[in-house]
């Protein structure tokens, strides 16, 4: 058996938090509630607006609307 690389802890949280945003649509509202509160704590509240925009984009339910509306508004030479 080979020998067992060493992770160190920012690239399994790294890990952990890129498997969070890949499921993020998936989880039960109060898990991403919980989950969104904790980040925010952790980085600090001036960073609350930036993660909530960062979510909002990869959730599969806001995200489909926001693709709707983009296909409904008109473009800006009058069509």
């Amino acid at each position: 058996m080979g020998a067992i690389i060493q992770q160190t802890p920012d690239v399994v949280a790294r890990a952990l938090g890129e498997a969070v945003i890949k499921l993020w649509s998936r989880l039960p509202h109060d898990v991403q509630h919980d989950l969104f509160e904790e980040a925010a704590s952790v980085r600090g509240d001036a960073t609350r607006a930036q993660l909530a925009v960062f979510l909002h984009d990869r959730h599969a339910r806001t995200r489909a609307s926001q693709e709707a509306r983009a296909m409904l508004e008109p473009d800006s030479l009058g069509g």
